[in-house]
C-alpha cells in the first residue's frame, strides 16, 4: 500500500484541527495512539504530511471530510443588530459582522433586535440544519433583567411550563441571581427556539424583560467576548459543536 506521507503536504495533526475533529494537540494525541488512518494505513508519525485534497482519512474508523470551504463562526450580537444579512431600511445587520469572509455564511436561529449574545453563522447547510431543528433540542442559556422581584418559587412554575399564544414552554432550568430594588437578575435554560420565547413568557409570569443576552447556545459560551466580537470556530469547539448533532 503506499506511503501516506507527502514530503510537501500539511501535517496531519494541523489537518485534523482544520476540519474540525480536535484540536492540534488533541489531534497529536490521537495520531500517537494509533487512532488515525491515512490512505487505509494507521499512521503513528507525528511528522506525517499528507495532501488534504486527496487524502482519505479516517478516525476511530469514522471517515473525516476535509471540506476547507466550510466555514463557520460565533457572534455576540449586540442590541440594536437585526439577525438578517441584509436589511432595506439600512440597519445594522449580521453581515456587517462577516464582512471579511468571502464566503456565503447564514446565520442559525435569530435574536430579537434588543437581544444581545450568542449566533452562529455558518455556510454548512446539515450542521446548521441540525442546529435549528427543535428535534436536536439545542440548549440555550440567557441572562436576563426583568422588572419586579422574582419570587424563589417562579422556577419551579416555569420548568412545569406556562401557556403561550402558540402553545406551551417550559424551561430546563431557572435561577434568580439577584435582586435590587424592583429588578430581578434571572439565568434561564431551555431548548426552545420559539420566537421570543424568553421575553413571552417572562411578560406571561408577570416579569417583562429588560435586557437580555444569550450567554449560551449548544456547546458554546459567551464567555469575555465582547459584544461585536466574531470568533472562528476551529478544532475543539468546532468538533464539540457538530458532536452534539451527531455529524
Amino acid at each position: 500500500m503506499n506511503d501516506p506521507h507527502v514530503p510537501d503536504g500539511v501535517r496531519l495533526q494541523k489537518v485534523l484541527a482544520q476540519a474540525g475533529v480536535a484540536s492540534r494537540r488533541a489531534a497529536e494525541e490521537l495520531i500517537a495512539r494509533g487512532k488515525v488512518q491515512v490512505n487505509g494505513q494507521r499512521v503513528t508519525e507525528l511528522g506525517t504530511r499528507v495532501n488534504p485534497e486527496t487524502a482519505v482519512i479516517h478516525v476511530r474508523g469514522k471517515r473525516v471530510f476535509l471540506d476547507q470551504s466550510n466555514v463557520t463562526v460565533v457572534l455576540n450580537k449586540p442590541v440594536g443588530v437585526v439577525s438578517t444579512m441584509s436589511d432595506p431600511g439600512g440597519r445594522p445587520c449580521l453581515a456587517d459582522y462577516v464582512a471579511d469572509y468571502d464566503e456565503r455564511l447564514f446565520h442559525v436561529g435569530r435574536l430579537d433586535t434588543d437581544t444581545e449574545g450568542l449566533i452562529v453563522l455558518t455556510n454548512d447547510g446539515e450542521l446548521a440544519n441540525r442546529l435549528a431543528h427543535p428535534s436536536w433540542e439545542v440548549p440555550k442559556t440567557y441572562v436576563a433583567t426583568v422588572q419586579g422581584q422574582v419570587p424563589r418559587g417562579l422556577g419551579r412554575i416555569l420548568m412545569t411550563g406556562i401557556e403561550l399564544e402558540d402553545g406551551r414552554v417550559s424551561v430546563d432550568g431557572f435561577t434568580v441571581k439577584g435582586i435590587h430594588n424592583d429588578r430581578s437578575l434571572v439565568e434561564i435554560q431551555l431548548h426552545s427556539g420559539k420566537n421570543r420565547v424568553v421575553r413571552r413568557m417572562m411578560e406571561a409570569a408577570g416579569y417583562p424583560v429588560q435586557s437580555l443576552v444569550r450567554t449560551r447556545f449548544g456547546t458554546l459560551f459567551l464567555g469575555h467576548m465582547k459584544p461585536g466580537t466574531v470568533k472562528r470556530l476551529e478544532g475543539d469547539q468546532l468538533a464539540q459543536l457538530m458532536r452534539m448533532v451527531e455529524l
